[in-house]
Protein backbone atom coordinates (compact mmCIF):
# COMPACT_ATOMS: atom_id res chain seq x y z
CA UNK A 1 0.00 0.00 0.00
CA UNK A 2 1.01 3.62 -0.47
CA UNK A 3 2.46 6.36 1.66
CA UNK A 4 0.32 9.47 1.14
CA UNK A 5 0.97 13.00 2.36
CA UNK A 6 -2.22 15.00 2.91
CA UNK A 7 -0.97 18.50 2.23
CA UNK A 8 -1.99 22.05 1.42
CA UNK A 9 -0.19 25.29 2.20
CA UNK A 10 -3.55 26.81 3.12
CA UNK A 11 -5.16 26.03 6.46
CA UNK A 12 -8.80 25.20 7.09
CA UNK A 13 -9.31 23.13 3.93
CA UNK A 14 -9.93 19.75 5.58
CA UNK A 15 -6.51 18.05 5.73
CA UNK A 16 -7.03 16.51 9.16
CA UNK A 17 -10.67 15.64 8.44
CA UNK A 18 -9.65 13.94 5.20
CA UNK A 19 -6.85 12.00 6.89
CA UNK A 20 -9.20 10.92 9.67
CA UNK A 21 -11.99 9.72 7.41
CA UNK A 22 -9.81 8.08 4.77
CA UNK A 23 -8.05 6.09 7.50
CA UNK A 24 -11.44 5.05 8.87
CA UNK A 25 -12.66 4.04 5.40
CA UNK A 26 -9.53 1.95 4.78
CA UNK A 27 -9.87 0.22 8.16
CA UNK A 28 -13.59 -0.45 7.64
CA UNK A 29 -12.76 -2.35 4.45
CA UNK A 30 -10.16 -4.55 6.11
CA UNK A 31 -7.11 -2.42 5.34
CA UNK A 32 -4.29 -1.55 7.72
CA UNK A 33 -3.93 2.24 7.82
CA UNK A 34 -1.35 4.09 9.87
CA UNK A 35 -1.95 7.80 10.42
CA UNK A 36 1.00 10.06 11.22
CA UNK A 37 0.22 13.44 12.73
CA UNK A 38 2.94 15.79 11.50
CA UNK A 39 1.22 19.01 12.52
CA UNK A 40 2.30 20.72 15.78
CA UNK A 41 -1.34 21.64 16.37
CA UNK A 42 -1.91 17.88 16.93
CA UNK A 43 -5.58 18.02 15.91
CA UNK A 44 -5.54 14.49 14.51
CA UNK A 45 -3.98 13.19 17.72
CA UNK A 46 -6.70 14.90 19.76
CA UNK A 47 -9.60 13.65 17.63
CA UNK A 48 -8.30 10.08 17.71
CA UNK A 49 -7.68 10.27 21.47
CA UNK A 50 -3.99 9.53 20.91
CA UNK A 51 -2.41 12.55 22.59
CA UNK A 52 1.02 11.62 23.98
CA UNK A 53 1.86 12.08 27.67
CA UNK A 54 5.04 13.98 26.75
CA UNK A 55 6.79 15.36 23.69
CA UNK A 56 9.26 12.46 23.52
CA UNK A 57 6.35 10.01 23.16
CA UNK A 58 5.24 11.80 19.98
CA UNK A 59 6.87 11.96 16.57
CA UNK A 60 8.95 14.77 18.01
CA UNK A 61 10.86 12.02 19.84
CA UNK A 62 11.72 10.56 16.44
CA UNK A 63 13.27 13.84 15.30
CA UNK A 64 14.94 14.81 18.60
CA UNK A 65 15.97 11.45 20.07
CA UNK A 66 15.97 9.20 16.96
CA UNK A 67 13.36 7.00 18.58
CA UNK A 68 12.05 4.36 16.14
CA UNK A 69 8.70 5.24 14.63
CA UNK A 70 7.35 1.80 15.51
CA UNK A 71 7.88 2.60 19.19
CA UNK A 72 5.72 5.73 18.97
CA UNK A 73 2.60 4.07 17.58
CA UNK A 74 -0.56 4.48 19.66
CA UNK A 75 -3.51 2.13 19.14
CA UNK A 76 -6.33 4.62 18.80
CA UNK A 77 -9.77 3.80 20.21
CA UNK A 78 -11.05 4.44 16.68
CA UNK A 79 -9.61 1.10 15.64
CA UNK A 80 -6.44 2.00 13.78
CA UNK A 81 -2.96 3.15 14.87
CA UNK A 82 -1.67 6.71 15.06
CA UNK A 83 1.78 8.22 15.56
CA UNK A 84 0.81 11.36 17.47
CA UNK A 85 2.12 14.91 17.33
CA UNK A 86 3.05 17.43 20.01
CA UNK A 87 3.38 21.19 20.11
CA UNK A 88 7.17 20.79 20.40
CA UNK A 89 7.17 19.78 16.73
CA UNK A 90 7.06 23.49 15.95
CA UNK A 91 10.74 23.63 16.96
CA UNK A 92 11.94 21.12 14.36
CA UNK A 93 12.77 23.75 11.73
CA UNK A 94 15.05 25.68 14.06
CA UNK A 95 16.53 22.78 16.04
CA UNK A 96 17.61 20.36 13.34
CA UNK A 97 18.54 22.48 10.34
CA UNK A 98 17.07 22.36 6.88
CA UNK A 99 19.42 20.08 4.96
CA UNK A 100 18.93 16.69 3.25
CA UNK A 101 19.50 14.64 6.41
CA UNK A 102 16.51 16.01 8.29
CA UNK A 103 14.34 16.24 5.16
CA UNK A 104 14.94 12.54 4.42
CA UNK A 105 14.63 11.37 8.03
CA UNK A 106 10.97 10.38 7.89
CA UNK A 107 11.41 8.47 4.62
CA UNK A 108 14.37 6.58 6.07
CA UNK A 109 12.55 5.93 9.37
CA UNK A 110 9.49 4.46 7.66
CA UNK A 111 11.66 2.18 5.52
CA UNK A 112 13.82 1.09 8.46
CA UNK A 113 10.79 0.05 10.52
CA UNK A 114 8.95 -1.48 7.57
CA UNK A 115 5.94 0.75 8.13
CA UNK A 116 3.53 0.92 5.23
CA UNK A 117 4.56 -2.40 3.71
CA UNK A 118 1.30 -4.06 4.73
CA UNK A 119 -0.99 -1.04 4.83
CA UNK A 120 -1.48 2.58 3.84
CA UNK A 121 0.39 5.37 5.63
CA UNK A 122 -1.47 8.70 5.74
CA UNK A 123 0.57 11.72 6.83
CA UNK A 124 -1.39 14.73 8.06
CA UNK A 125 0.81 17.73 7.22
CA UNK A 126 0.95 21.18 8.73
CA UNK A 127 -0.11 24.11 6.49
CA UNK A 128 3.42 25.46 6.02
CA UNK A 129 6.17 24.61 3.57
CA UNK A 130 8.90 23.79 6.05
CA UNK A 131 10.92 20.82 7.25
CA UNK A 132 7.89 18.84 8.41
CA UNK A 133 5.84 19.18 5.23
CA UNK A 134 8.83 18.56 2.99
CA UNK A 135 9.75 15.51 5.06
CA UNK A 136 6.24 14.17 4.50
CA UNK A 137 6.33 14.81 0.75
CA UNK A 138 9.76 13.20 0.38
CA UNK A 139 8.59 10.21 2.43
CA UNK A 140 5.36 9.83 0.46
CA UNK A 141 4.69 8.17 -2.86
CA UNK A 142 1.69 10.42 -3.51
CA UNK A 143 0.16 13.67 -2.31
CA UNK A 144 -3.52 14.28 -1.66
CA UNK A 145 -4.49 17.96 -1.65
CA UNK A 146 -7.83 18.95 -0.09
CA UNK A 147 -9.01 22.33 -1.41
CA UNK A 148 -12.10 24.06 -0.08
CA UNK A 149 -14.63 25.55 -2.48
CA UNK A 150 -13.75 29.20 -1.98
CA UNK A 151 -11.82 31.83 -3.90
CA UNK A 152 -8.67 31.80 -1.78
CA UNK A 153 -8.45 28.02 -2.18
CA UNK A 154 -7.95 28.49 -5.92
CA UNK A 155 -4.90 30.65 -5.32
CA UNK A 156 -3.64 28.22 -2.69
CA UNK A 157 -4.02 25.25 -5.03
CA UNK A 158 -1.97 26.97 -7.71
CA UNK A 159 0.78 27.58 -5.16
CA UNK A 160 0.72 23.91 -4.17
CA UNK A 161 0.99 22.97 -7.86
CA UNK A 162 4.09 25.15 -8.27
CA UNK A 163 5.62 23.66 -5.13
CA UNK A 164 5.03 20.06 -6.20
CA UNK A 165 6.37 20.74 -9.68
CA UNK A 166 9.57 22.15 -8.16
CA UNK A 167 9.90 19.14 -5.86
CA UNK A 168 9.29 16.74 -8.74
CA UNK A 169 12.58 17.86 -10.24
CA UNK A 170 14.27 17.07 -6.94
CA UNK A 171 12.87 13.54 -6.51
CA UNK A 172 13.35 12.66 -10.18
CA UNK A 173 9.73 11.99 -11.07
CA UNK A 174 6.44 13.82 -11.30
CA UNK A 175 4.89 13.59 -7.86
CA UNK A 176 1.60 11.75 -8.21
CA UNK A 177 -1.17 13.90 -6.80
CA UNK A 178 -4.92 14.27 -6.47
CA UNK A 179 -6.86 17.42 -5.64
CA UNK A 180 -10.15 16.89 -3.82
CA UNK A 181 -12.68 19.66 -3.34
CA UNK A 182 -14.03 19.97 0.21
CA UNK A 183 -16.77 22.10 1.76
CA UNK A 184 -18.64 22.01 -1.56
CA UNK A 185 -22.07 23.64 -1.43
CA UNK A 186 -24.07 22.93 -4.57
CA UNK A 187 -26.49 25.75 -3.75
CA UNK A 188 -23.78 28.32 -4.38
CA UNK A 189 -22.85 29.34 -7.91
CA UNK A 190 -19.31 30.03 -6.71
CA UNK A 191 -18.85 26.35 -5.83
CA UNK A 192 -19.67 25.32 -9.39
CA UNK A 193 -17.45 28.05 -10.82
CA UNK A 194 -14.56 26.84 -8.68
CA UNK A 195 -15.22 23.24 -9.73
CA UNK A 196 -15.07 24.28 -13.40
CA UNK A 197 -11.82 26.19 -12.76
CA UNK A 198 -10.20 23.19 -11.09
CA UNK A 199 -11.33 20.81 -13.82
CA UNK A 200 -9.83 23.05 -16.49
CA UNK A 201 -6.57 23.49 -14.55
CA UNK A 202 -5.95 20.02 -13.08
CA UNK A 203 -7.86 17.64 -15.37
CA UNK A 204 -7.63 14.02 -14.26
CA UNK A 205 -5.65 15.01 -11.17
CA UNK A 206 -8.88 16.43 -9.72
CA UNK A 207 -10.92 13.76 -7.95
CA UNK A 208 -14.44 13.31 -9.26
CA UNK A 209 -15.67 12.81 -5.70
CA UNK A 210 -16.40 16.00 -3.78
CA UNK A 211 -16.83 16.47 -0.05
CA UNK A 212 -19.99 18.43 0.66
CA UNK A 213 -20.40 21.12 3.27
CA UNK A 214 -22.00 18.85 5.85
CA UNK A 215 -22.85 19.26 9.51
CA UNK A 216 -21.93 15.65 10.33
CA UNK A 217 -18.38 16.17 9.04
CA UNK A 218 -18.08 19.30 11.20
CA UNK A 219 -19.54 17.59 14.28
CA UNK A 220 -17.64 14.31 14.18
CA UNK A 221 -14.26 15.66 15.44
CA UNK A 222 -16.06 17.18 18.45
CA UNK A 223 -17.38 13.71 19.28
CA UNK A 224 -13.84 12.30 18.79
CA UNK A 225 -15.03 9.98 16.05
CA UNK A 226 -14.78 9.71 12.30
CA UNK A 227 -17.85 10.59 10.27
CA UNK A 228 -18.71 6.92 9.64
CA UNK A 229 -18.97 6.22 13.36
CA UNK A 230 -20.63 9.55 14.14
CA UNK A 231 -23.25 9.63 11.39
CA UNK A 232 -23.01 6.60 9.09
CA UNK A 233 -26.11 7.57 7.08
CA UNK A 234 -24.98 11.17 6.51
CA UNK A 235 -24.04 12.82 3.25
CA UNK A 236 -20.56 13.38 4.69
CA UNK A 237 -20.07 9.64 5.25
CA UNK A 238 -21.27 8.91 1.72
CA UNK A 239 -18.89 11.50 0.27
CA UNK A 240 -15.82 10.13 2.04
CA UNK A 241 -16.81 6.56 1.14
CA UNK A 242 -17.03 7.65 -2.50
CA UNK A 243 -13.62 9.32 -2.29
CA UNK A 244 -12.09 6.15 -0.87
CA UNK A 245 -13.66 4.01 -3.59
CA UNK A 246 -12.43 6.37 -6.32
CA UNK A 247 -8.86 6.53 -5.01
CA UNK A 248 -8.76 2.79 -4.45
CA UNK A 249 -10.07 2.01 -7.93
CA UNK A 250 -7.53 4.39 -9.47
CA UNK A 251 -4.65 2.68 -7.66
CA UNK A 252 -3.88 5.83 -5.71
CA UNK A 253 -3.79 3.86 -2.46
CA UNK A 254 -1.35 1.30 -3.88
CA UNK A 255 2.44 1.36 -3.91
CA UNK A 256 4.35 3.35 -6.50
CA UNK A 257 7.85 2.81 -7.98
CA UNK A 258 10.66 4.04 -5.77
CA UNK A 259 12.22 7.42 -6.52
CA UNK A 260 15.79 8.48 -5.93
CA UNK A 261 16.75 9.91 -2.57
CA UNK A 262 16.16 13.67 -2.56
CA UNK A 263 19.34 15.69 -2.00
CA UNK A 264 18.15 19.23 -1.39
CA UNK A 265 18.12 21.84 1.31
CA UNK A 266 14.92 23.65 2.24
CA UNK A 267 16.18 26.93 0.75
CA UNK A 268 16.24 25.32 -2.69
CA UNK A 269 12.46 24.89 -2.79
CA UNK A 270 11.17 27.49 -0.34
Amino acid sequence: MARIAVFNQKGGVGKTTTTLNLAAAIAARGGLPLAIDLDPQAHLSAVTRSMPPAAEASIYGFYRDSRPLSGLIVESPLGWPVIPAHLELAKVDTQFGKGPNVLNRLRVGLARDGLGEAGCVLIDCCPMLGVLSLSAIFAAERVLIPVSADYLAVKGALQVERTLNALSRVVGRRIDRRYVITRFDGRRKMSWDILATFKARFGEELAESRISENVSIAESPFSERDVFAHAPASRGAADYAALFEELDAAGFLGSAPAAREPQVALAAVA
